[in-house]
């Protein structure tokens, strides 16, 4: 699903800052506003993966996309939020500028993940379902128990209330992507 897998947004916070990792079985209350303005969390009811990553692994994030399984596109049960975490430090211009381009994207990677919807007869707007935060200054990568790097790449799906239950360092395969989301 390489439309879930593009960058950004103003970023908007209500968790308590995690500067460890996180534990499996644990709550955490991760909340943000993607560049496209929707206010988004962990612990909002929804099965929540989130694609951490640093600018340089988007095709690894573009690859977990892909790999969603077909009975979460298109399914408000289920939602994939990435959050590109910045390195160095933007002005508010410059800011501005890369959430533009970032929306661009989205829009190209919405078109995308329509085909697939097509597909499978989803009548729904695929774009709608493409979420991207920017985490320009290292917020939500704290929360995430990282530390903004040019390596950064990990994967967490969170429970209805934000229960972690399961994380990955590297993209998970396909198989193991679906098995986890059938779990909650």
């Amino acid at each position: 699903m390489k439309g879930f897998l593009l960058i950004t947004s103003a970023i908007c916070f209500s968790a308590t800052l995690i500067y460890a990792d996180l534990t499996i079985g644990q709550n955490y209350q991760i909340s943000a506003t993607d560049v496209n303005g929707n206010a988004l969390s962990t612990a909002d009811g929804h099965l929540t993966t989130v694609v951490l990553c640093s600018k340089a692994n988007i095709d690894k994030a573009r690859l977990a996309g892909d790999r969603s399984p077909d009975f979460c596109l298109g399914n408000s049960a289920y939602r994939m939020i990435t959050v590109i975490s910045f390195e160095t430090k933007h002005s508010a211009p410059m800011r501005a500028v890369i959430k533009s381009v970032i929306r661009h994207r989205l829009d190209s990677e919405g078109r995308n993940l329509q085909t697939r919807y097509d597909q499978l007869k989803i009548t729904r707007d695929a774009r709608r379902d493409v979420f991207a935060v920017a985490d320009f200054d290292s917020t939500i990568t704290k929360q995430l128990g990282a530390e903004p790097a040019a390596v950064l790449f990990r994967v967490f799906v969170f429970g209805k209330n934000g229960e972690l239950i399961k994380e990955w360092s590297d993209v998970p395969t396909a198989e193991d992507l679906a098995a986890t989301l059938k779990k909650d």
